[in-house]
């Protein structure tokens, strides 16, 4: 079992290999960071919009029930 599971484990004598593979994990970084800031922006957005529409409701719900008891 533990010769099945150090056969994935190879590390190459040129280390060279390991730039591209460094270079991917440092742009899918960079991508993964900058998304997450344009989610989190969109978000905030949404938030704001969905607050106004929120205070929009409660002050025509007031106003319709000011007018009912008049």
């Amino acid at each position: 079992m533990e010769q099945l599971m150090y056969q994935f484990l190879y590390f190459p004598e040129d280390k060279s290999g390991y730039i591209p593979a460094a270079f991917e994990f440092l742009l899918m970084l960079i991508l993964c960071t900058a998304v997450f800031i344009i989610f989190r922006k969109i978000s905030k957005k949404q938030e704001i919009k969905s607050k106004e529409i929120e205070e929009r409701i409660l002050a025509d719900k007031k106003n319709t029930s000011n007018q009912q008891n008049i």
